[in-house]
């Protein structure tokens, strides 16, 4: 049987993705092979996402080595990848979701996030905006580096605390460092956020796709991003706005998209919420309520952040 190769970043949650991938493909007997690829996303460090243009900052060496044959399949986490994939290629699988909801780490077991002048530390540009409407009086301070470096910062004193996913805290066994769960009601996370995505080259044996669909595909979990990254399309911001999506099912199966915008300072909001009965109408919901948000004044802030980014 063909060994698959893997390509994935070398951080040790890039890596914990890969083997588990690795593992649920050795379990039905193929055998694997794990390549790691330096991003550019790895390698500067020294700026935000949002000033290194985020689109594809963590994904374009992984494509490259899906078309040349390097790899066979990519694996990301599904909140890093592009809002649109090239004609090319292809994200065949959406894996199982962990819990969504954006986490408080910190070295201090009596730390609070009431406390006055706290700086917290995070790399996303919708965590910050975030923050500076729930949370004013502390201030959000630029965290870039995988998970280990941040919080190697974090125990330096750069920070009080980290705000960070709780898929990765909790796959490098951290838990014990969370001091606060944010409700995902508030901190809606980022489209993708808690799983993690396998992206192929389109020209892929269709066997051997179907295969690998099979065995790394969560239905369920594929439909919610689907919507979701309909939604983010449709905003066209990628993920360096402040845009937020999550797709949940309800008891009677209808499915919910709760999606939305925040300006840089916090202070302009919007939020819409919508539901399907059909599963058919999916990519369809994540466009309609991106479209709404950007006529209730989502266009506008977004317009001030591009203008914002432009003379910075």
């Amino acid at each position: 049987m063909k060994k698959i190769r893997i390509g994935t970043r070398g951080s040790r949650l890039a890596l914990w993705q890969a083997n588990h991938v690795a593992a649920c493909l050795e379990r039905e007997q193929f055998a694997t092979e794990i390549v790691i690829i330096t991003t550019t996303g790895d390698v500067v460090l020294d700026r935000s996402l949002a000033k290194i243009g985020a689109k594809g900052v963590f994904t374009i060496e992984l494509e490259e080595s899906l078309r040349s044959g390097h790899i066979d399949i990519a694996v990301h986490s599904a909140k890093d990848v592009q809002s649109s994939i090239p004609e090319d290629l292809e994200l065949l699988a959406f894996m199982e979701r962990e819990i969504v909801n954006d986490v408080v780490v910190s070295y201090n077991p009596d730390f609070s996030l009431d406390t006055p002048g706290i700086v917290l530390g995070t790399s996303s540009t919708r965590r910050r905006a975030l923050l500076r409407r729930y949370y004013p009086a502390a201030t959000a301070a630029e965290a870039r580096g995988n998970l280990q470096t941040r919080l190697r910062k974090l125990e330096e004193g750069q920070y009080d605390a980290l705000v960070l996913a709780y898929a990765g805290v909790h796959r490098m066994e951290y838990d014990p460092l969370i001091r606060h769960m944010l409700p995902e009601t508030q901190f809606v996370p980022a489209a993708g956020q808690g799983s993690v995505a396998i992206e192929c080259a389109r020209n892929l044996e269709p066997a051997l796709k179907a295969s690998l669909q099979r065995i790394l595909d969560h239905p369920a979990t594929h439909v919610c991003i689907q919507a979701e990254r309909a939604f983010l399309r449709t905003m066209e911001g990628g993920c360096s706005i402040p845009s937020f999506a999550l797709a949940t099912y309800a008891e009677d199966g209808k499915l919910q998209l709760h999606g939305g915008l925040i300006s840089l300072d916090g202070e302009e909001y919007i939020e819409e919420l919508q539901t399907i009965t059909d599963l058919g109408q999916v990519e369809a919901l994540g466009v309609n309520v991106a479209e709404t948000v950007l006529r209730r004044g989502g266009r506008q802030i977004l317009d001030e952040i591009r203008s914002h980014r432009a003379e910075a």
